[in-house]
């Protein structure tokens, strides 16, 4: 492997958590970073690890978190002395009782003054909003507390469906493996994108998820349909994408009224049936993208899109990027 990113320092990470924080939200961002010391010791590319790695709480010590495992904290906040490159702050159910410990929010925006990068993981966005440190910018947060999040400070603009959000110095991160994504794209930024995917296919994950929060499996949700009529209508469009799916040729495969079959369809999965299709076409491109060879046309056609123009305006609605691009992150070699 080479890379133009030489590791010059070891930079201090910290990540802060506190009574009832969530393990993932703690340990997930711990192991990317410590993979790229792996990865950078593997390849020789550095002399020193690029990171140094402390988990701190406000008293130090043992503490439990929300699925009742106990972790111990490398240290209290008041024994944090060196300077701190990279502060991570963790979410989980305790973050209400954090919020009211005026000692953790003050540390953070102390702490923030001096470190390279903040960022937060889950509804720890929470603990940076009441610091003070979102106001005026772009932030996301675990999609169950996104609403409250914009209620409680409205200077902060929530982006719903991010997986995370990097606004200058300021990050943050959906829910939970969120955090993990936030912490490859550091990881890239310090170390460079070769040592970054070389983590994530370690710890096999996405090297970057496009699309949001909202995404859904569209086989999941046909199982999920509660009435064995529609659903057995669903199983045979999934495996009848390259057919022109029309909510005529459905609702008669269902002996329903077109009407009557897009009524129930709603009711069922909270989708038009054009939209459901057009997800399920996608996820069957994405599928031959990730897997297969074949050419962007013969996917257009292979999974109903008719032409490649129409594949890539579905995909630029639904996942950010278009089917080239998709490929180039994804395509398993």
């Amino acid at each position: 492997m080479q890379d133009n990113h030489r590791i010059k320092k070891t930079r201090s990470v910290v990540m802060l958590a506190f009574p009832g924080a969530q393990v993932l939200d703690i340990t997930g961002p711990i192991e990317i970073f410590k993979g790229a010391n792996d990865v950078l010791a593997r390849h020789e590319l550095a002399n020193k690890p690029a990171y140094q790695l402390r988990l701190a709480t406000h008293a130090g010590g043992l503490f439990t978190t929300t699925s009742g495992i106990t972790l111990a904290a490398d240290c209290s906040l008041a024994a944090l002395r060196e300077p701190i490159d990279t502060l991570l702050v963790s979410g989980g159910d305790g973050v209400r009782e954090a919020l009211r410990d005026k000692v953790l929010i003050r540390f953070i925006q102390r702490t923030s003054k001096k470190a390279r990068r903040v960022a937060s993981v889950c509804s720890g966005s929470f603990l940076l909003a009441e610091a003070g440190l979102l106001n005026g910018r772009r932030a996301a947060s675990h999609w169950r507390g996104c609403e409250l999040l914009a209620k409680y400070y409205p200077k902060v603009t929530v982006d719903p469906d991010a997986l995370y959000v990097r606004d200058g110095k300021f990050s943050s991160s959906a829910g939970v493996t969120a955090g993990m994504d936030l912490s490859l794209a550091l990881v890239a930024e310090d170390c460079g994108q070769r040592v970054a995917l070389e983590v994530a296919k370690d710890k096999v994950l996405f090297m970057i998820r496009s699309g949001g929060q909202s995404q859904f499996s569209t086989h999941l949700a046909a199982q999920g349909a509660q009435s064995s009529r529609l659903r057995t209508v669903l199983d045979w469009a999934l495996e009848n994408l390259h057919q022109n799916l029309t909510v005529e040729m459905l609702a008669a495969r269902a002996a329903m009224s077109p009407r009557n079959f897009a009524r129930a369809f709603r009711k069922e999965t909270d989708s038009t049936p054009a939209n459901f299709i057009e997800r399920a076409r996608i996820d069957a491109a994405r599928r031959m993208l990730e897997d297969s060879r074949a050419g962007i046309s013969a996917v257009a056609t292979d999974c109903g899109f008719g032409n490649i123009e129409r594949m890539r305006r579905a995909f630029h609605r639904h996942m950010g990027v278009g089917p080239h691009a998709y490929r180039e992150r994804f395509h398993i070699h």
